[in-house]
């Protein structure tokens, strides 16, 4: 689909609009409910929690980049903002000296403002934050800052798919592009090779004593809620007449060996509940990174059968719009 507009939507949010929406996000970090994880800790104050990432964010890098999908790079590149941490722990995960390990260095928002204009001086087609679901406040901050200073490129949500509605409500009008992972079909294997808790349900305890014991949603459910927030936010995928992304939805999905992530199951979700029309990255990169050595299923590359069973399915459900690998 073609646009002409291309007026990213925060220059369209009063800055009073904005200054709310902050606020309201920094109040989220103590206790702290930024991601689905909702860990309880007081950022505010330095307490970690499961994204060990306190009250600044830390980034590891920023630089144009050539290796998104193609509305995305474009000719000039997609100006990436990796942010340390991560709110899962994919034992596969390439980016694991990142994700996990926390390379990176603390930035205030003054300086992640700099960054974004710095992207936006060389030339990029848009602010692309990776891995930013831990530090969604902080990005509104540097935003706000970004925006005096003349910042006017349309943002990317770059994030593993397990982002919470109500955070990501506070993004509506504001990020152009998601770019979410859609990564498991079921919780188990969400559980077991990501760290995400299975869904438990609504439970009350047997004691009239003790609190109710919280409601945990598991990965499938967490991660569907996104997607649709996301899509009813943005819609899918609008490009200009260079083929340039300016709004929309792009899901990713990495094809794990042995069927692992359940890709037809996934694929269906999107023909079904989503659009037939939504943009999907069906992705072939798997190999036995990090920890996936000691998971036998998990430890070899992915055989062509793997990604030509997912291939064949987003075929037959009708999903013609996105990008397949070649490589098979």
């Amino acid at each position: 689909m073609k646009a002409e507009d291309q007026t990213p939507s925060y220059l369209r949010l009063s800055d009073i609009d904005l200054s709310l929406r902050i606020r309201q996000a920094r109040e989220m970090l103590s206790p702290c409910r930024v991601c689905p994880r909702e860990c309880g800790v007081d950022r505010l104050s330095g307490e970690k929690g499961f994204c060990e990432t306190g009250a600044v964010a830390e980034v590891s890098s920023y630089n144009e980049h050539h290796g998104e999908e193609p509305p995305l790079s474009g000719f000039r590149g997609s100006g990436t903002i990796f942010f340390a941490h991560c709110n899962l722990r994919c034992v596969f995960c390439q980016n694991y000296p990142i994700s996990h390990l926390g390379h990176g260095s603390p930035v205030e928002p003054a300086g992640l403002a700099v960054m974004m204009l710095e992207l936006q001086r060389r030339g990029c087609h848009n602010i692309n934050f990776v891995t930013p679901t831990h530090v969604a406040p902080q990005i509104l901050e540097a935003l706000r800052l970004a925006i005096k200073s003349g910042l006017k490129l349309p943002l990317v949500w770059n994030s593993g798919g397990y982002d919470s509605v109500e955070t990501l409500k506070l993004f509506d009008g504001i990020v152009d592009i998601y770019l979410p992972d859609m990564k498991y079909d079921d919780d188990a294997n969400a559980e077991k090779y990501s760290g995400v808790p299975k869904g438990r349900g609504d439970r009350t305890s047997a004691s009239s004593v003790e609190p109710p014991v919280a409601p945990t949603k598991g990965y499938q459910k967490v991660n569907r809620a996104a997607i649709r927030e996301m899509h009813r936010q943005v819609g899918d995928l609008v490009m200009d007449e260079e083929g340039i992304a300016i709004r929309g939805l792009i899901v990713r999905h990495l094809v794990l060996p042995c069927g692992l992530a359940g890709s037809e199951g996934v694929l269906r979700f999107l023909a079904e509940d989503i659009s037939l029309g939504t943009a999907v990255s069906l992705m072939a990169q798997y190999f036995p990174a990090n920890r996936a050595h000691e998971f036998p299923e998990l430890a070899r590359g992915l055989a062509a059968k793997d990604y030509r069973d997912a291939a064949e399915a987003m075929e037959r459900l009708g999903l013609e719009n996105g990008w397949k690998q070649r490589r098979f």
